[in-house]
């Protein structure tokens, strides 16, 4: 009898236990949160410690089920949560971005309008600007072999050349002439095509002056069409909500006949703004941001302005730094919350407290002149904080502080009284509808002598305030910072 019940009892031990190990499994539990912690701690957080965590999983797909897709591919999302949360278990926490590392090889599809007011940018005599951006974007892209070009106006029309063909064309409107009908651009057809066109992994380019010129527009008052085009932007991206729009203004010299709204032609001979419009899915761009591959493609290095829509908030990698050269008062770190300062104590003169974070802003995918820029962060306290920011030299790291700085792109020091017991410093760089965009449109474009003629585009502001508008909610705070302090 005794024998039975030890064999039962050791029979049930094994079963809970085998119970136990499909649990921690399907959790993404034992070997894998070994191999995670392991590339935490060993500082070793590379793509290539990245592929040996990609290769335990495929190795036991059953017990790793969460972590692959249908097809058979890692779901890099689904991992990059789990690692990140494996990450904030340790003392100190930390993260990994592993976005970039997930990136399947692209293709890129070219639009190029090719309308009464576009051909003028590529006439022999000038600087050809426009040519070389467009060139630019094939060139620094990848993938060469997954690129296809189309030439727009009334519609969409395949490109009769090849891929080199275009490149080397020294008059591409010439060589495209006939195509299509040059009198107009229907843009709400052009941006549905575009969209509806792409498959996974696909980036789309529209190469446009952006001037909304459709057709049959004769006695419609300025402000109807102004109002026309914002709804038709809205429209348009408002069913699309899983794509982001980038729009980079480039500046190129024009040398022929202008074409206003509700003017006559006139010959002009200067500069004037035109656009490259990347069209992608959210989760695409958010990838090639992370992916320093594509660091010249998403920025071309003549762009004059920038702006991204549809961009969702990033989860900031932030460190108190707790010796640093301006930091005043004192305060400790707490063991348990790396954003949590505790024994905080204004300094015994002044009362100022004054403390640096180092912060990872690459996440954000903005230019050194807008994150550096105080004007562009709300701050918000009890005890009335205020900050500065600049980004982090090499100078700024030294073996001392190498731990805080690492991986990390910016310094920001927040200064203040702190006057309570307990207080949150709130830091939040919103995403706002940029001031250049509002700079660079006008309502009338009947005369190049009028100041600014040369750098305004007729219109843009009302149809990118339709982009925007269409992906709006959710979408006003591109980061935020917390820091929590106890006296």
């Amino acid at each position: 009898m005794n024998m039975i019940r030890r064999v039962y009892n050791m029979l049930s031990i094994a079963v809970v236990m085998l119970a136990m190990a499909t649990v921690v499994a399907s959790c993404g539990g034992g070997g894998l949160e070994k191999a995670v912690k392991k590339a935490f701690i060993d500082g070793d957080t590379t793509q290539a410690s990245y592929e040996k965590i990609c290769a335990l999983i495929k190795e036991n797909p059953k017990s790793y089920a969460e972590f692959v897709t249908e097809s058979g591919d890692i779901n890099v999302e689904a991992l990059g949560k789990y690692i990140n949360e494996v990450g904030s278990s340790l003392r100190p926490p930390m993260k990994w971005n592993i976005t970039g590392y997930g990136l399947k090889e692209l293709t890129l599809t070219v639009y190029f309008e090719r309308s009464g007011s576009m051909t003028p940018y590529d006439t022999p005599g000038g600087g050809g600007q426009l040519k070389k951006a467009v060139n630019d974007l094939i060139n620094f892209f990848p993938s060469k072999d997954g690129v296809k070009i189309n030439i727009v106006n009334d519609n969409i029309y395949p490109y009769s050349g090849t891929v080199d063909s275009f490149l080397q064309d020294r008059n591409i409107y010439e060589s495209t002439k006939g195509t299509g009908n040059a009198s107009y651009t229907d843009f709400k057809l052009i941006f549905e095509k575009i969209i509806q066109a792409q498959k996974p992994g696909n980036v789309s380019v529209l190469v446009t002056d952006l001037i909304y010129s459709p057709q049959n527009t004769a006695d419609v008052s300025i402000e109807k069409i102004l109002n026309e085009e914002n709804s038709v932007a809205t429209s348009i991206f408002k069913t699309y909500k899983g794509k982001s729009i980038i729009v980079n203004q480039m500046m190129g010299d024009y040398n022929g006949q202008y074409y206003p709204y509700n003017g006559q032609p006139f010959a002009y001979n200067g500069k004037r703004p035109f656009y490259l419009i990347i069209v992608a899915d959210a989760s695409t761009i958010d990838r090639m941001s992370a992916d320093d591959k594509y660091a010249k493609f998403l920025h071309p290095s003549a762009v004059k302005n920038s702006y991204r829509f549809n961009q969702a908030q990033s989860e900031l990698n932030v460190k108190v730094v707790p010796d640093w050269k301006d930091n005043v008062g004192r305060f400790r770190v707490a063991r348990d919350e790396q954003n949590k300062l505790i024994d905080c104590e204004g300094d015994r003169e002044t009362g100022i407290l004054c403390f640096t974070i180092a912060a990872n802003l690459k996440p954000l995918n903005k230019d050194d002149a807008f994150l550096s820029n105080v004007a562009n962060y709300t701050v918000q306290s009890q005890s009335g904080f205020g900050i500065t920011i600049r980004a982090i030299s090499p100078d700024d790291i030294t073996n001392n502080n190498r731990t805080y700085l690492d991986g990390m792109t910016h310094l920001i020091t927040a200064k203040g009284k702190f006057n309570t017991s307990h207080d949150e410093l709130s830091i939040t760089l919103a995403n706002q509808f940029p001031n250049w965009i509002k700079e660079s449109s006008s309502t009338s474009d009947t005369d190049s002598s009028v100041a600014g003629f040369a750098t305004t585009t007729f219109g843009l502001e009302r149809f990118l305030q339709g982009i925007y508008d269409a992906f709006s909610a959710g979408n006003d705070t591109y980061g935020k910072i917390v820091i929590k302090l106890e006296n």
